[in-house]
């Protein structure tokens, strides 16, 4: 049987950290975090132990998506610095012994690209087929039935030539057509240029949506995501696309790859990342992000911790020795964690946040920490559509009050999972603009700067910041960090809707990880001999006659 752990990578134990740049840390004044920003605080990120940072894009970009709309892939956007301040940022990473993980966005580029408005141009242009052009169909509706993440239609007509193409995402994000031979050695040539900078990796964009079947049939699957998925998402032309992209280009360097992979089921996690199979070192996937909504049909679910105990779970066993985790609760995308499955509250903001920390670094897989999430941060209030930024919470307020149901609808959605919520400007401190910036931020920060801020955290030794510190560090020690690294998982309490149990054995350690998720205590049966304590968010455990009491949102991680 394969063993993962007899060939160790350097990621396998590696901590991420995802920097939002435009919301981490203004250096010049003008409202927008910046690259000279993030190397301001470079030690910050060395103090919380983390050893890479996933910096989302800071490519030149119109910015209709924030920077996942690229106009030149081998240039900087100028609210973001130079080139020489990129050079920089990953020189001076370097000497703290941190890698820098760059956005690698080649689904699609922007409209204004300089590839798409040649082949916009004229039906003859040498780059028309960089992108997928079709006719209307007879009756002079789109090509086929497909839907957008962000419009209801994947498709916009081009008045100039009389085309319709293809957008998986707004109208501003063509997609590039990877059939064309021409577009892959141009992507393999500017991942060249990066890596050739230093790079210690990359995080690829929805990359398994690369590969559209060249027929572009209809949907017929409506009732689960984005109609069109079943043609465009993990299928045997992605795979095919990887595995080149990996010959080619990611085989020539030692890099921690992570694709973004929508629709996955552990099944794709496999083909993925096996390391036979060279593709790419893990994916994220969606599925414990679906516990409480369906994103695509924009509706709120209850919170179901049996329900995200076997998702995560699933992942977990089947993964093990045939793939790799990523472990992520928070990121751009995602609202935050503690106001999701935690608890926000000023009594449990801290305990709770700490209880979902010690509930996924515990895991095998590489953890990923997404800004602000290691001091818990938390979701802000919106009163009205006009304070939202994001296009994709526009998207699905759009269709909330398109269904005829009211504005507070609308509103109760947004405020529990509009993408905003992630990206507001991180406060440093308890002033009004949060030592963010001088100016005026791009975006409003939280109501509750003055007390949840990084100087705060910095100042309190039983804050979140230092437990995220200490569970890192259990990570990479020689006592414990085999077992979470490579230790197999088994879940406990399967069936509790309060208690998140499991354990993590590995050549013969066993760690138990016992976490209550509600507010108030619970007591249950405890099986095992206790050898010692490894972490606790509370000072203290009860273990009398066989049971152990937990208290409201204790996790503790038990040696047994």
């Amino acid at each position: 049987m394969f063993c993962i752990s007899s060939d160790p990578k350097w990621w396998h134990n590696a901590v991420v950290y995802q920097i939002y740049p435009r919301s981490f840390n203004d250096s010049n004044g003008d409202g927008v975090g910046d690259l000279q920003g993030i190397i301001q605080k470079l030690d910050y990120i060395k103090l919380l132990g983390t050893d890479v940072i996933w910096l989302s894009p800071v490519y030149k970009s119109p910015m209709d998506d924030n920077g996942y709309d690229i106009a030149d892939y081998q240039d900087i956007a100028p609210e973001f610095g130079t080139m020489a301040d990129m050079d920089e940022l990953i020189a001076k990473a370097a000497e703290r012994g941190i890698k820098i993980v760059m956005d690698l966005v080649v689904n699609h580029t922007s409209d204004e690209h300089p590839w798409f408005v040649e082949s916009k141009s004229s039906l003859d242009n040498p780059k028309r087929d960089w992108y997928i052009w079709k006719d209307a169909k007879e009756d002079g509706t789109p090509p086929n039935n497909w839907e957008s993440f962000f419009t209801p239609s994947a498709w916009e007509k081009d008045e100039t030539t009389d085309q319709y193409y293809l957008h998986l995402f707004s109208k501003k994000q063509p997609d590039l057509n990877w059939d064309n031979s021409e577009v892959r050695e141009a992507v393999y040539d500017m991942m060249h240029f990066w890596l050739k900078k230093g790079l210690g990796g990359f995080r690829m964009d929805v990359v398994n949506m690369i590969g559209k079947p060249q027929d572009f049939p209809d949907a017929t699957i409506f009732d689960e995501g984005v109609a069109g998925w079943e043609h465009w998402a993990n299928n045997l032309l992605t795979h095919q696309y990887m595995r080149e992209m990996n010959e080619k280009v990611l085989s020539h360097y030692d890099l921690l790859t992570v694709a973004e992979t929508p629709f996955a089921t552990p099944l794709d996690g496999r083909y993925y990342s096996h390391p036979s199979r060279n593709e790419v070192s893990m994916i994220f996937h969606f599925e414990h992000m679906s516990i409480d909504r369906e994103e695509h049909n924009a509706r709120i679910k209850p919170f179901d911790l049996v329900a995200l105990k076997q998702t995560m779970s699933k992942w977990q066993d089947d993964l093990h020795n045939k793939g790799w985790n990523s472990l992520y609760w928070n990121n751009h995308d995602q609202a935050r964690a503690v106001s999701r499955f935690g608890n926000d509250s000023e009594e449990f903001r801290v305990i709770s946040a700490k209880m979902l920390g010690t509930v996924l670094h515990m895991m095998s897989g590489t953890p990923y920490v997404y800004q602000g999430e290691e001091i818990g941060l938390t979701n802000k209030v919106f009163t009205d559509i006009e304070q939202i930024d994001d296009c994709m919470s526009r998207f699905h307020y759009s269709k909330i009050i398109g269904r005829g149901q009211p504005i507070s609808d609308g509103l109760d959605y947004i405020n529990h999972f509009s993408r905003d919520h992630a990206r507001l400007p991180i406060p440093w401190d308890g002033s009004e603009k949060g030592g963010f910036t001088t100016g005026s931020p791009w975006l409003a920060l939280n109501d509750n700067t003055q007390t949840v801020n990084a100087a705060q955290a910095l100042d309190d030794q039983g804050s979140v910041f230092y437990h995220y510190q200490a569970l890192i560090a259990l990570r990479k020690s020689e006592q414990y960090g085999k077992a979470m690294t490579y230790g197999k998982h088994e879940l406990l309490f399967a069936e509790d809707s309060e208690l998140y149990a499991y354990t993590r054995q590995f050549e013969g350690k066993t760690l138990l990880v016992l976490a209550n998720f509600s507010d108030q205590a619970i007591e249950r049966p405890l099986d095992f001999f206790i050898k010692e304590t490894v972490i606790n968010n509370y000072d203290s455990l009860i273990v009398e006659d066989g049971k152990v009491r937990l208290q409201p949102y204790q996790a503790v991680v038990l040696s047994v």
